[in-house]
């Protein structure tokens, strides 16, 4: 195994014992003719049971359809591609020469196809459990800035058209945190809102999310959502 293999799997928060099944899971298409794509199905299956459970534990009073959007949140493409990325998952990718030499290695889709075959991976060398608290710690962010109110828009918007409707000030979000070697930083985001006495905080992985959950926090401090409705 490499230090760059080694690497990665502290950032992931698991190591392999079978390292095949990593090697696998960062092996494209492109590459080889065994590659991750079944590990991508397996791991597509397992992320949706993890966070359709998530949710059906937080939010107890929430319809199907409500549920429905607030996984396809949790899930999609650019959620785990910015997940990948704060792996440095385009570093360690095994692609083919066409696909490196077309940046294959920052493409959206590969990013998020390789973390589906990684959680498919972990599951096939550590169980369920283990696959299933790994999720749950990389989606931390993502699922404490989920609300039922309006589930179609994210926080940053439901503030904004909040405050618009009634003819105030805008929020202003000021990055006051960064964290971290500078391919995997946490940032800390404050929110300012003028109808509220104390800046309301957020964390995550890119500048976006910490936003987000900043805007979450201050729907919530102003009393206009409650996080688990």
């Amino acid at each position: 195994m490499t230090v760059s293999l080694s690497r990665l799997e502290r950032q992931l928060g698991h190591s392999f014992k079978d390292q095949e099944l990593l090697l696998l899971a960062l092996t494209h298409r492109s590459y080889a003719g065994r590659n991750n794509e079944r590990l991508e199905f397996l791991g597509d299956s397992i992320l949706n049971f993890i966070a359709a459970e998530a949710l059906f534990e937080r939010f107890p009073q929430a319809r199907e359809g409500q549920l429905s959007r607030l996984r396809s949140r949790l899930v999609k493409g650019e959620t785990l591609a910015v997940l990948a990325r704060g792996f440095v998952l385009g570093d360690y990718l095994r692609l083919g020469s066409g696909e490196l030499k077309s940046g294959g290695f920052r493409r959206e889709s590969i990013l998020a196809d390789t973390l589906e075959a990684l959680i498919g991976a972990i599951y096939l060398d550590a169980g369920m459990e283990t696959a299933r608290q790994r999720v749950l710690a990389w989606l931390e962010t993502e699922l404490n800035g989920l609300t039922l109110v309006d589930t179609n828009k994210d926080p940053k918007t439901r503030l904004q058209e909040f405050l618009q409707s009634r003819g105030q000030d805008l929020p202003r979000y000021e990055v006051v945190g960064a964290e971290g070697e500078p391919h995997c930083r946490t940032f800390t985001v404050e929110c300012q809102v003028a109808q509220l006495s104390e800046k309301t905080h957020g964390q995550g992985g890119s500048r976006r999310i910490a936003e987000q959950v900043a805007a979450a926090a201050a729907l919530i401090a102003l009393g206009v959502e409650n996080g688990h409705e």
